[in-house]
C-alpha cells in the first residue's frame, strides 16, 4: 500500500487572493494556468508540465475566517534550474529570500513567502548551478 507519487496542494482563499496567488505562482515561481474541471466553487490549477500540482480554490465566508487560523504547514517546495534568473527576478521584484545549502544532497535552496505568507522552497542541484 505504498504511496506511488505527489498529486497536488490546495490552497484556498478569497477571490481576490486567488488573483494574487494565481499571478504569483504564474509570474514568479513559474507554474503555468492550465485547464480545471467545472466545479461549482470557483478556482485556478496551476500545472508544471502536464501535471496541476497547485490547485486555487475560493473559500466560502466561513472558510475564509478559519483560514487565518494557525496549522502546521510551512511550505512547498520545487525543483528548479537556474537560481541566478530566480534570485534575479525575486530582487527585481522586493521578494525577501534567503539562500540555504544542503551539501549532502548537492543541493542550493531559495526560500521565500507568497502573498498569503506560505513558505515557499526552490532547490537548485549544485552540479545544474556551476
Amino acid at each position: 500500500m505504498p504511496v506511488t507519487g505527489f498529486s497536488h496542494y490546495n490552497l484556498r482563499a478569497d477571490r481576490a487572493t486567488l488573483d494574487v496567488l494565481r499571478d504569483f505562482y504564474v509570474d514568479v515561481v513559474g507554474l503555468r494556468l492550465g485547464s480545471r474541471p467545472p466545479f461549482r466553487s470557483f478556482g485556478y490549477w496551476l500545472y508544471i508540465g502536464e501535471q496541476a500540482v497547485l490547485h486555487l480554490s475560493e473559500a466560502g465566508p466561513l472558510e475564509q475566517r478559519m483560514a487565518h487560523v494557525t496549522g502546521t504547514f510551512d511550505h512547498v517546495a520545487f525543483e528548479c534550474v537556474d537560481m541566478a534568473a530566480f534570485e534575479a527576478q525575486l530582487r527585481a521584484r522586493g521578494i525577501d529570500f534567503r539562500r540555504g545549502h544542503v551539501p549532502v544532497l548537492d543541493q542550493w535552496q531559495l526560500f521565500f513567502v507568497d502573498p498569503a505568507g506560505n513558505g515557499v522552497e526552490l532547490n537548485f542541484a549544485v552540479s545544474q548551478e556551476r
